[in-house]
Parts: structure tokens; sequence; C-alpha cells
């Protein structure tokens, strides 16, 4: 079993970038601005044979009895008690502040080996920075910068030195990845709580709440699953705050790294322009997609029946995928949703026979010949799978540069309906004949060369008269 390391300290003082130096990754989202990170975030680390789980922490404000930052500490305090380590950074520019002291008191309560580690020291006197930290009772303070990695590797090595080496893990099998995707405040957040069955991130009746993409490892039926929970996506003309921006790129990444997009929908608003953005997006990244209309409890016939004109009308060219009409707040279709699910993330790997992708091909042409275009008539040979997730079809032949787009998506339809794939986008790939002789045709000849020629020519005239 992995020791867990969480960060911990008030706003700012750089738990993040201690984050993605542990890690050796840039998975937390870094800006200079207290409170930017507010739910727990997990990452895997290393050092030496003794592999590690860091957690990154928000903003700790142990006074907060309302609100957001009344949630952050809740996610907070959750952290501490799962872990084996707290890291408790605190500021080297700033100094001792009373939060601070606050702090340590509650970390102390709750029972668990502390660290005390003051970041931000790079260019300072160790000794100078850690004096007034002793004030704590946290045991000897630890100077060290996350941003510069000065003394991280003695900090990791300490906190890691109660726990035995441990083997190499073998390498996990894939699973699937699932993006949680739509515009802020339609309910992204509860439904990631409501598929892990906990309150594993903060869900809160504010736009805005989720800032960076959370990766949340859970099982269900005895399978293993990552959810990734993304900040809510506004229209590009309402993006201001760099912040912002930076979370618009995070969930941008996180559409390319997953398997899956679960699109929410709000039921109990219109479907906007953005939605079929994000749905465009998706289909660009040759994701599979579920679609869950998030809210349906509480609504009545008339309602219900709008909506699903408004979907029908919108999102037509999203007839490839299963749409849900769920309540995530109450748990409600939450099952079957995951059920589409596992089918889309199957569809999505699916791997393809050639003779089979062969025959349904032949037998899609005998149907109905591609239309001819102008001299040629673009003439399909065979099939065969050039890639997966999403799956690409490459069919093979003469003259399928003049191949229209309408019959192309004719295909697409015929491997999908013979196949069963539900739930993936579907490419066809074209490549036309190589003539074999195209390299050895004659190239013009140079004036010099043709002038050689003609005096060759003379010759055998004179030659031969």
């Amino acid at each position: 079993m992995k020791p867990t390391l969480v960060l911990v300290g008030r706003p700012n003082v750089g738990k993040s970038t201690l984050f993605n130096r542990l890690t050796k990754t840039r998975a937390a989202l870094v800006h200079d601005l207290p409170g930017l990170t507010r739910d727990r975030h997990y990452g895997h680390g290393r050092v030496g044979d003794k592999p590690f789980l860091v957690v990154d922490t928000g903003g700790f404000e142990p006074v907060a009895d309302t609100g957001i930052l009344a949630e952050m500490a809740r996610q907070t305090l959750q952290a501490v008690a799962e872990g084996d380590v707290i890291v408790f950074l605190v500021d080297a520019r700033t100094g001792l502040a009373p939060q601070d002291r606050i702090i340590a008191e509650r970390l102390r309560r709750a029972g668990r080996p502390v660290l005390l580690a003051v970041n931000k020291a790079e260019g300072m006197p160790r000794e100078q920075v850690v004096a007034e930290f002793h004030e704590l009772g946290l045991g000897e303070p630890l100077a060290i910068s996350g941003a510069h990695g000065e003394g991280v590797h003695d900090l990791v090595e300490l906190a890691l030195a109660p726990f035995p080496a441990e083997p190499e893990a073998p390498a996990e099998a894939d699973h699937p990845k699932i993006a949680i995707i739509g515009r802020p405040n339609v309910g992204k957040s509860t439904l990631v709580n409501a598929l892990v069955g906990e309150e594993r991130v903060i869900a809160f009746d504010e736009p805005g709440t989720t800032r960076d993409s959370i990766h949340v490892d859970f099982e269900r039926g005895g399978r293993r699953y990552t959810l990734i929970d993304t900040a809510g996506v506004r229209r590009k003309g309402r993006v201001t705050e760099a912040v912002e921006k930076f979370s618009v790129i995070k969930t941008l990444q996180a559409i390319e790294d997953a398997n899956v997009a679960v699109l929410v929908l709000d039921a109990r608003q219109d479907v906007a322009d953005q939605d079929a953005h994000l749905a465009g997006f998706i289909l660009e990244a040759g994701r599979a997609l579920v679609v869950a209309v998030n809210k349906w409890d509480g609504l009545d016939t008339y309602r219900r029946d709008q909506v699903k004109r408004d979907i029908g009308r919108k999102l037509a060219f999203l007839d490839f995928a299963k749409f849900h009409y769920i309540s995530a707040l109450q748990g409600s279709g939450v099952n079957d949703l995951l059920k589409s699910v596992n089918e889309a993330y199957a569809a999505a790997m699916v791997k393809l026979p050639t003779p089979k992708l062969t025959r349904v091909l032949q037998e899609a042409v005998a149907r109905h010949a591609p239309p001819k275009s102008g001299l040629f008539r673009p003439k399909p040979r065979y099939a065969h799978q050039g890639g997966m997730n999403p799956p690409i079809i490459v069919v093979h032949g003469n003259a399928l540069e003049h191949l229209a787009e309408s019959y192309r998506r004719y295909l697409e339809n015929c491997f999908r309906e013979a196949f069963r794939l539900q739930g993936t986008p579907l490419r066809v790939e074209v490549r036309g004949g190589v003539n074999p002789f195209e390299a050895k045709k004659r190239k013009p000849l140079t004036e010099e060369e043709a002038r050689r020629a003609h005096r060759q020519r003379i010759r055998r005239r004179k030659l031969y008269a």
C-alpha cells in the first residue's frame, strides 16, 4: 500500500507548485491567485524505490462556517483523515501568520505525523527563514522551494522514512477514462459524486466552483474507472479572467485524454449554442460520447416533451450517442448512464477483422454504387481497420479521391450498423491505388538534353541513309 502525503496550508503558499514538482507533471493549475485550488487533487510520485501518493488541497480556512470556504475546509480535513503524513506548508516570504497557528492546532488534534515545510525559501538564509516557525511546535522546520526544487528531495525522504520500499508495481490494464463536460452549473460535480458514491468534489450552487480538472479513480461492479471533473466552459466572449482561460484549456485537454466524454445538459434551461459547440469539439477529438440531461426530476410532462424536441432539433448530429435523462442530486438514472459509458468505451476500442470489413464494404457497394464524378467512377475494393478510439476504417480502391462526402457518410452508417458501434464516432479514410509506372514517367528534357537528342537523331539518319 502506497503511503499518502497530504499538502496542507493557507491559500497561496505554493501547495499546487509543490504537487506538480512531486508528481513531475503539470496536473495542478498554478496561478498567483489565492484560493485557486478547491478540490482534492491526487497524484503519483516516486523517490528511489519508494512510490507514494500525494494530495493537493485547497487553501485551508478552518474558521469558515459557510460558503465555498467551508466546503474547501471540509475537503482538506477529509484528506488529512485519509493521509499517512501531513506536509504543512508555510510561506517564508510573508512569515508566520495567525492563520498558521490555527491550522497547526487543528493538525495536532488530527493525530497524524506532521512535517513543517517553509516554502519559497530560495535565496534566503536557511537558519533565519525557519527561526520564527519553531513557535508552531511541530518539530524542526524544513526550508524548501517548490518552484526551484531546493530541499524537496530531503523533505520527501524524511516523510517516507518510516515506510518500507516497494517493488515496481506491474502495469495496470487499461480502464475507461471519463471526462464530465458541460457549461457552468449544470451539475457536473454532483454527477461525479453520485457516480463515486461520496462527496469527492465540491458541489456548490455557484457557477465556476470547479476550476481545475480533477481526476477521480473509483470502482463499480469490479471494474475500475477514472472520472475527470472539469470546469464549466462558457462562450468565448464571456471568458475574460486569466484563470478561467486556463480552466478552459484544462477542460479541452481532459477531452483529449479521455476515452469517453459525458456531455451534461441542464433540463431546466434551453439547449444553448455552447452545448452544440462542446459536442462538436468532442466529435472533432474523436471521443466516444454519452449525453446526460440532468435536473430531470420535478419537471412536468409538457416541459419534458419540450426539452426532448429542443434536443432533437439542435443536437441532431449526435444521433450515434445515447441520451439519458437523470437527476444527479437524487441519483436516478446514474446506473444506466454508466452502462452506456461501458458500451461506448467498448465500441471505441473494438477490433474489427479485415475480412468482415471487406465483406460489409462489398455489400454496401452492391446495394448502392458510388456516383460517377466526371469521367471517373470510384471503385472501393477492400477495407481494414486503421486505428481505435475512435475506430478508423481505411478503404482502398481506384479513383477514391473522387468519392463524394455523402457516399463516405453512407459507408460510415453501413459499418456502424453492421458492427453495432453505438456511442462512438466512426471515421472512414480512403486511399486510392498507386500507379506502379508513375515513377517511370519520362521527365521533360532540358534545353541541352533536347539539343543532344536532336544531334543523335541526325547522326542515325546519316548512318542509315
